[in-house]
């Protein structure tokens, strides 16, 4: 088990959304959180209504950006207090066939969502496995376990951490160190409103199955219990969850599926 009581946890994508929901129930629990996110002002405000805010820092910057992450990665190993917890939760995704896609937009998920979480864990795992103990948890989707029509570059970037955070956990195991994996489906968060379309532009708009999807602060609790449990890899959200199972034991009756699956088309 997996106490976070006083423990220090570094959170990506803390501003809004799952992120969002995780400071809070995290500060509830009397953690000290370092909160990260591209938006300042959004971390500030997300700080002031955590518990206990004067113990909550922010370092905000983008994940996309390689020297930022470096950046980042200096300023909070200058803390008296190591971090305990990781949670890369920080991600982009994405709305556009492969066909419309620029490559400049693939190379964009995949710097935010595969790079940033990777070059994080890198930083801060030799101060875990000196310790003998750390937790890393990195929020994906079910799109990292099946691809989905109109976001195979986000897929891409998302099945790219299960096989690095796989093979770390196969790793650091033996000497103490957890790896989580969270695979949300359609949680209501504005994901779908800052996806990418293949121009690089941000959609807009929200998908009508996130706007129906899983509360944020439920999609929380859950991440929480399979921390607090060492879970391995956790799948959360409704019917759409489903599909892990279906892909599995019925592999072709998934790919007729999934090609008729009624997703938004960026008009």
């Amino acid at each position: 088990m997996t106490d976070i009581t006083n423990k220090t946890i570094w959170l990506t994508g803390a501003s809004a959304g799952i992120g969002e929901a995780l400071a809070y129930a995290l500060a509830a629990q009397d953690a000290r959180l370092i909160l990260s996110a591209r938006r300042r002002e959004q971390l500030e405000a997300v700080r002031s209504r955590c518990a206990n805010p004067e113990r909550h820092l922010i370092v905000p910057f983008d994940m996309g950006d390689a020297a930022a992450v470096q950046a980042a990665v200096g300023q909070v190993k200058q803390m008296e207090r190591p971090v305990d917890l990781l949670i890369n939760n920080a991600g982009l995704s994405q709305r556009a066939l492969a066909q419309d896609t620029a490559l400049e937009v693939d190379r964009r998920l995949m710097e935010v969502n595969y790079f940033g979480a990777v070059a994080l864990t890198k930083a801060l795992l030799p101060e875990m496995l000196a310790r003998h103990s750390g937790h890393i948890v990195t929020v994906t989707s079910l799109v990292g376990i099946f691809g989905s029509p109109l976001r195979s570059g986000y897929a891409a970037s998302k099945h790219a951490l299960h096989g690095f955070f796989d093979s770390l956990r196969a790793e650091v195991a033996p000497e103490g160190v957890v790896v989580t994996l969270i695979c949300p489906g359609f949680i209501h968060t504005e994901v779908s409103v800052h996806a990418l379309m293949g121009n690089g532009t941000p959609q807009g708009t929200m998908d009508a199955a996130q706007a129906a999807g899983m509360a944020p602060e439920q999609c929380a609790a859950a991440i929480l219990a399979a921390i607090r449990h060492n879970r391995a890899e956790v799948v959360i959200g409704g019917r759409e969850t489903w599909g892990v199972w279906i892909s599995r034991w019925f592999p072709s009756l998934f790919r007729r599926l999934i090609g008729r699956v009624n997703v938004t088309r960026p008009v």
